[in-house]
């Protein structure tokens, strides 16, 4: 689990998350911490950047809709970019695209909550 990070950057629109590592069952107590003391840190939008994973299992996926759940109950929105193909067809699979936003780029989903 050396390879896990979720690196953040603040904007004045949003808070940028650049998640990198395998999201699976090995790594999901790591990245739900990493996710909960990210949204509890507060910030009106989130934008999680999943260009650096590789994998998501059903695990990863449970992992992403309770962020979204807790960023919910918080008032915030959270949202995702840069999803990898195999990623973004496991969420189109499961019908987690319903829920969880799906952009192309951080840029474009930072646009939709412009200034």
């Amino acid at each position: 689990m050396a390879d896990l990070s979720v690196e953040t950057i603040f904007s004045d629109r949003c808070v940028v998350a650049r998640v990198s590592g395998e999201m699976d069952y090995q790594s999901d107590s790591w990245f739900r911490g990493r996710f909960k003391e990210l949204i509890a840190r507060g910030g009106g939008f989130f934008v999680l950047d999943l260009s650096g994973v590789p994998l998501c299992d059903s695990t990863g996926l449970n992992v992403l809709l309770g962020a979204w759940r807790q960023a919910e109950a918080g008032g915030a929105v959270l949202v995702l970019a840069c999803v990898p193909e195999p990623v973004r067809r496991m969420l189109e699979l499961t019908g987690a695209d319903q829920v969880l936003r799906v952009f192309d780029t951080v840029t474009d989903a930072e646009a939709v909550f412009g200034d």
